[in-house]
């Protein structure tokens, strides 16, 4: 990429994540101790900002370094979960199909599971504000969330804050096929 379209795309990208944001040049110039003016030059690819200037705004709008440097994703992604290799936990009883990983900006990933009989698979408390979202489409899930315990079954959604020990079990003799959003809060992005 050339060192123009670069500067372009880095503007680009910083007024999209100020805009994002709800900020004023004002407001962000105050977080990231970069000057308004600056901040506008930037903005319209009229000053090709250094790493430590670039390093301030990202610490001030809460994002990586990188941010400014990613390619934009296309507005549709299509995906098959027959072409994606599982992950499998140890086991081998629970197989995992990462649908659409995290992504710059985004706050979630979605997963296509799968339990086979009799799989117990238990999770670590994950960092506050993270929410998962199950929606099983075929068999039984059975969530130990902290000292209580869910069913989920076929066409049922369950949502849960995950900082607690869970555990996702299958006590069915089938196996389970279930979809899984997690949503991040905007500090971990």
């Amino acid at each position: 990429m050339e060192n123009h379209s670069l500067t372009r795309q880095i503007g680009e990208k910083l007024k999209k994540l100020r805009l994002e944001n709800k900020l004023s040049l004002d407001q962000l110039s105050a977080r990231c101790s970069v000057s308004k003016p600056m901040l506008a030059q930037i903005e319209k690819g009229a000053s090709n900002p250094t790493v430590n200037t670039l390093w301030k705004i990202a610490n001030g709008l809460g994002v990586s370094f990188t941010a400014f440097l990613d390619e934009e994703q296309p507005i549709i992604k299509k995906v098959n979960r027959n072409n994606i290799e599982p992950l499998i936990e140890e086991t081998g009883k629970m197989k995992v199909v990462p649908l659409f990983p995290m992504e710059p900006g985004k706050s979630f990933e979605a997963f296509y599971i799968t339990l086979d009989p009799g799989c117990e698979y238990h999770s670590n408390p994950h960092p506050d504000g993270v929410e998962e979202y199950l929606f099983v489409e075929e068999g039984t899930i059975r969530l130990d969330l902290d000292t209580y315990s869910y069913t989920i079954t076929e066409g049922e959604s369950l949502r849960f804050t995950a900082n607690y020990p869970h555990c996702y079990r299958n006590p069915s003799g089938g196996l389970c096929k279930a979809m899984m959003i997690i949503h991040y809060p905007s500090s971990i992005r």
